[in-house]
């Protein structure tokens, strides 16, 4: 799939968040057509801020997921800080605080394996830098499911290791750098 077809992209990332979502999420239109769901590992106790630090800087819609949220195109939701974000087969969202995977809430691989169950080979899922291997089965989900699957070239990534774990889970990954990653979705 050239993710032509693609109706909505996952993106997880971690250590190194802020450098390669800002690499991508602000080149992105105002109209872009996919709704774009992103786990980032943030610290429990901690109010996040990704929302409204992306907000200001990009052209589509960023947001905070909330429960029952319609998933809509041209906007970025970002999972809330102590909640796995899952997609229903409803296209709605949902806040679970199911126990943690790999040490997160929210997991990376926890949305990748919903929205690979709802979207299947009309998904794309993004693995970026960092530092464990939560991403590596989500992203083996997606590529079973029939998605395309991507992954940040570990060599330029901030942390290496949860690019080089989802590349070993995933050998038919596309592995690009982040602004041959941008260049994709701008064509989808």
């Amino acid at each position: 799939m050239s993710g032509l077809d693609a109706e909505a992209v996952v993106i997880g990332t971690s250590a190194g968040a802020l450098e390669a979502l800002s690499n991508i999420l602000p080149v992105l239109p105002a109209d872009f057509r996919l709704p774009i769901l992103i786990v980032v590992h943030i610290p429990p106790d901690k109010r996040s801020v990704l929302a409204e630090l992306f907000r200001a800087k990009c052209r589509l819609a960023v947001v905070e997921a909330e429960d029952k949220e319609p998933i809509r195109s041209a906007t970025a939701y970002f999972a809330p800080p102590d909640y796995h974000l899952l997609v229903e087969s409803d296209l709605t969202l949902a806040l679970s605080t199911e126990e943690p995977v790999l040490f997160s809430r929210p997991s990376i691989d926890v949305l990748f394996e919903s929205a690979a169950d709802v979207f299947g080979a009309k998904l794309i899922g993004i693995v970026l830098s960092g530092a464990n291997e939560d991403g590596s089965k989500g992203l083996k989900a997606v590529a079973a499911a029939g998605g395309v699957a991507i992954v940040q070239d570990p060599h330029e990534a901030f942390q290496a290791a949860m690019p080089q774990a989802a590349i070993e889970a995933v050998p038919v990954a596309r592995v690009l750098s982040l602004s041959s990653i941008t260049e994709f979705l701008q064509k989808v």
